[in-house]
């Protein structure tokens, strides 16, 4: 900004001092904010005010937008990426609300499973207690008061980043009626007959002694042992392979006692190879005979150490079908004497390996698939189909792994056990090993205790995904699918899932395709756990006829466990006497209560059954009539791009399972934050960002306004030095906001100004105001919170305070009281601030609110605003033509002045009275039709046609303007500090302009009525 009285407010000796009589900014409003101590101030306010209850009542009737929270866990303080997901979903609340809906936010909690069972068994160790030891409703008590404790922490958390929710009655998985709900919930799957028990490889953690879903699997590189084994060929239609063996390689030798089939691709071409040279001690001999895949051949010699080798023929897919061979444990160990069939398998490829993939189906899902999909015709061969459990929940061989019972895959601690070495030596001793060796590779982890997993055949309760359901129907148009659906018995889960996909809005759109790809390859889901903290699987169960899992189907007992569920929560499960209790006359029979507890993402992804649709305990949240059932209202879901897997995932799955549709209407996902190097934050590294150390610092509205200002569709980085330039932005916008509440402080409503009344350069402000409203109700309707960042700050940095303020401030601070064209842009700045504070509200919560109440002490807060609704008459793009024009010449004026400064040969711009050349005659007279001296801050001006001087200055992005510096000539007012021959023209006040002389004069009869009236 340019030298102005205001900056200096002082004057020379021989001068009168009229700084008291400029109209400066007068203001309370701090520049240094002080957001660390401000904040809880106003967060005291807004609970006193009870601001959540004003916003209901003020949009009652509206349509709903509602933002169902997905639920932390509650385990531990809040951490960066926690911030940025609330700030995210306050944002989209606040805004939704101010483009005038009913925006709803409950937050809730996830507060079942593993982690903090841990941590309660970790106490019990170090008392020496035994958790088997203590009564399962105690330990479930424990569980309880330790997830309560961090919800009542992470709530605090929460609340002071100025996040406005339902603070006072949040949702918890673990409340009696959730907990009820979630019964009732997998009720509904055993009804509609997806809800079975089977015997399926799923991933068990050895260290969590429990099953785990796809959505709780981290891969993180892990170095496995891999072996090359030989299965001699027991039967064969070629004669050629009757001395051969066919060769797997594994990267998991351990599943080897589970081995009952080879699987090979009638895709991949194979030869049958002979060994020709080796050295005597190699476990390849010369003369043995293999069959391999031909890409693959050398690949395996040269790590079996095989000198020389000679390819004698094809084999061709067809004999590989007719092929039985023996196990490579045959002939040494007991047990294992059963013929291996070869099955051809879509999974196999010639990538890696020997081109046959050792099949263990109780270690893998496809090979549990494969082997499941030719059972009738494997009984047809004489093979034994029952599939082993070689593997207990320890991680040890069992008595189906003859010659290795007791041997361990994973320690309790997750490290490597015995049980490779012991299958190398086997392999060994019985002259099938051909190689072994060690591979880097991506590994399936727990998310939780970051320890690898195993593929293990456990009994366990699924929810079948392509089990038809009746009585459901497919949504959307695709008619034809429908009907298909129904000439079936109703859709499948999958189908059902992936109709509701398409008919979601997804944002960014890619996560769409991404969620879409999982649901269609996903095997059926594992909904049970055996642990203790969590949501029984509700239900009794009985063996029937042939061994098959009977599900009791009596509503009579489902009411009775839902009633007792809501009164007493899940703990009555578990409670003495529970089961004669829940089936009364029942109890005779042999029904018994199943003990395994749900997965904590059913739990949470039955969470809109209990949040969105008990209008008991969420009333506000009662009467949704949602998009998908063709109302208007809204159902948002907003996480990490990770929940494509979890919580999208599940809640899709659960709701299109009991509903046949999605629980939302659109999905929103951010992507992790990164330090400034890009690197994920841990303790270990010591570049984590804890939000609660940038409050402390900085304030919660710096961090607010990191979260906005940055791309969170992707991955985003914070650290000190992001921190500093936010700081900076923050410190623009928030001087922007002081300044017009100072200057405002000149103003009253009564003193508007008509539109029509006011100068262009005022219609001009207010043609960007119009522009912006389009842009920024755009924008937050897209969730495009950094486009509304960019252009705010463009809009408040270069549009008002270099430029329109710089220009206004001789008028606002000099003109007469009674001056049309003061007022005319104090009224503008009203509309300007009015504006701004509440589109900034949803991001800059705290400083709009503090900015708004220092503008209006009557009002109640910024946040019970909609968007301004301006008049369409103001967007004006002629004059906006114009005035780009004009602004134009200013920028080569002002780049001329300011190497005059720079060479000190002129001071304040005021100083100045230059003489532009334009060679652009419709140019000339544009700039001649306003006060362009004013415009360029300068004493006076001219403006002539023509070229100019060579010497003058040019600017090369304003072509046709040139520009020769001179001084002003005149006398400097005393008060204006402009200099012109004007001066002394009043004879009352020979030390100013007339035009400050009239100023002056008003004020001194203004001063003279009051003291009047005073008197």
């Amino acid at each position: 900004m340019q030298d102005t009285p205001a900056r200096s407010g002082s004057a020379s000796a021989d001068e009168h001092d009229y700084a008291a009589t400029l109209f400066l900014p007068q203001t309370d409003f701090p520049m240094r904010a002080g957001l660390p101590q401000k904040e809880p101030a106003i967060l005291e306010r807004w609970s006193a005010i009870d601001l959540y209850g004003k916003l209901r009542a003020a949009s009652k009737g509206r349509d709903k937008f509602v933002l169902h929270d997905g639920p932390p866990y509650a385990n531990g303080n809040i951490h960066i990426g926690h911030a940025l997901n609330k700030l995210l979903k306050d944002m989209v609340t606040k805004s939704q609300q101010m483009l005038g809906r009913d925006s709803n936010y409950v937050p809730g909690w996830d507060c079942h499973g593993l982690p903090i069972e841990w941590k309660i068994e970790e106490e019990y160790r170090a008392k020496g207690l035994n958790k088997d030891e203590v009564p399962k409703v105690e330990f479930r008590r424990q569980c309880r008061a330790f997830a309560q404790r961090w919800v009542d922490i992470q709530r605090e958390e929460f609340k002071r980043l100025g996040i406005v929710g339902d603070w006072g009655h949040p949702y918890t998985t673990m409340s009696f009626p959730a907990e009820a709900q979630i019964a009732r919930e997998i009720m509904k799957f055993a009804a509609n007959g997806t809800l079975y028990r089977g015997s399926k490889p799923v991933m068990w953690s050895v260290v969590e002694k429990t099953a785990l879903a796809e959505a709780e699997i981290e891969y993180e590189d892990y170095t496995s042992d891999t072996v090359f084994a030989a299965f001699p060929v027991l039967r064969s239609p070629s004669a050629d392979l009757m001395d051969a063996s066919i060769v797997i390689w594994t990267t998991t030798p351990w599943t080897m006692p589970g081995n009952r089939a080879i699987a090979f691709s009638s895709r991949v071409s194979y030869g049958l190879y002979d060994v020709t040279e080796a050295a005597d001690d190699n476990w390849a001999k010369v003369g043995a005979r293999y069959v391999l895949a031909d890409t693959l051949a050398a690949g395996l010699f040269k790590a079996a150490r095989v000198v020389a080798f000679q390819r004698i023929g094809d084999v061709s897919s067809e004999t590989l079908t007719g092929t039985l061979c023996r196990h490579p444990f045959a002939t040494t160990l007991p047990g294992y004497d059963f013929p291996v069939p070869l099955l051809e398998g879509d999974h196999v490829t010639d990538e890696a390996g020997t081109g046959f993939v050792h099949t263990a189906p109780s270690h893998g899902r496809e090979d549990f698939d494969l082997w499941m999909a030719r059972t009738r015709e494997l009984l047809s061969l004489g093979v034994d189909t029952r599939i082993p459990y070689t593997v207990d929940a320890d991680g040890a061989y069992t008595a189906d792994a003859p010659g290795f019972e007791g041997k361990c895959v994973l320690t309790e601690t997750g490290a490597k056990g015995d049980a490779n070495e012991a299958i190398f030596a086997a392999l060994l001793a019985a002259g099938t090993l051909v190689a072994r060796g060690k591979v880097k590779h991506p590994y399936p982890h727990s998310w939780r205790s970051k320890k690898p997993v195993i593929f293990r055949n456990t009994p366990q309760w699924f929810i079948a995904m392509d089990q038809p359901i009746a009585g459901m129907s497919l949504g959307g148009d695709n008619a034809s699918a429908i009907d298909a659906a129904l000439s079936n018995g109703g859709p499948t889960l999958r189908e059902l899932a992936l109709e509701a996909i398409v008919q979601t809005k997804w944002v960014p759109a890619s996560g769409e395709n991404r969620i879409t790809g999982m649901v269609a390859n996903r095997p059926d889901w594992v909904v049970s756990r055996q642990r203790a903290w969590g949501v029984p699987i509700a239900i009794f169960v009985r063996e029937a006829e042939g061994g098959a899992i009977e599900i009791l189907r009596d509503e009579t007992v489902n009411a009775s466990v839902i009633a007792a569920f809501e009164a007493e929560g899940a703990d009555a499960w578990y409670r003495e006497g529970a089961r004669e209790r829940f089936l009364g006359d029942l109890a005779g029979e042999a029904w018994q209560p199943v003990q395994d507890i749900l997965d904590v993402w059913f739990d949470s992804g039955s969470t809109h059954a209990f949040v969105l649709e008990d209008a008991v305990h969420f009333p506000g949240l009662a009467g949704v009539k949602r998009r998908a059932v063709g109302g208007t209202d809204e159902v948002m879901y907003l996480e990490g791009s990770d929940q494509h897997r979890g919580w999208f995932h599940s809640s899709l799955l659960e709701s299109c399972g009991t509903r046949g549709i999605a629980p939302y209407d659109i999905v929103l996902t951010h992507g992790f934050t990164l330090d400034e190097r890009g690197r994920k934050m841990s303790k270990s590294l010591g570049n984590q960002t804890l939000p609660q150390d940038i409050i402390k610092v900085s304030g919660a509205d710096i961090l607010r306004l990191w979260v906005a200002g940055v791309d969170y569709s992707d991955d985003q980085r914070i650290g000190p030095e992001i921190l500093k330039t936010t700081s900076d932005t923050y410190r623009k916008l928030r001087n922007t906001l002081r300044w017009m509440l100072g200057t405002l402080a000149h103003y009253r409503p009564e003193q508007a100004v008509d539109y029509a009344a006011m100068d262009e350069i005022d219609r001009l402000m207010l043609h960007r105001l119009a522009e912006l409203d389009v842009e920024v109700r755009d924008a937050y309707a897209r969730f495009d919170y950094k486009r509304i960042v960019a252009r705010l700050s463009a809009f408040l940095n270069t549009d008002l305070s270099a430029f329109y303020f710089d220009v206004r401030k001789d008028s606002l601070y000099c003109d007469p009281l009674s001056s049309t064209k003061r007022l005319g842009s104090l009224t503008a700045i009203e509309h300007i601030f009015r504006s701004v504070t509440v589109w900034l509200a949803p991001i800059l919560s705290f400083t709009c609110e503090e900015a708004w109440l220092n503008r209006y002490p009557d009002a109640v807060s910024v946040h019970l605003e909609l968007f301004p609704d301006l008049p369409a008459a103001w967007r004006d793009d002629a004059l906006a033509s114009k005035w780009d024009a004009i602004r134009r010449v200013r920028s080569a004026v002002t780049g001329a002045l300011e190497i005059e400064r720079a060479n000190k040969r002129m001071g304040s711009s005021l100083e100045a009275a230059p003489l532009v050349f334009v060679d652009d005659a419709a140019l000339v007279a544009l700039l001649g039709s306003v006060d362009f001296a004013e415009v360029c801050i300068v004493s006076d001006i001219a403006v002539e046609a023509g070229r100019g001087p060579d010497e003058a200055y040019r600017q090369a992005d304003v072509p046709g303007v040139a520009v020769v510096p001179r001084r002003a000539e005149g006398r400097k007012c005393a008060r204006s500090w402009k200099i012109t021959p004007s001066v002394g023209g009043d004879p009352d006040y020979p030390d100013v302009t007339p035009r400050d002389a009239l100023a002056l004069r008003e004020l001194a009869a203004r001063d003279t009525a009051l003291r009047g009236s005073a008197a």
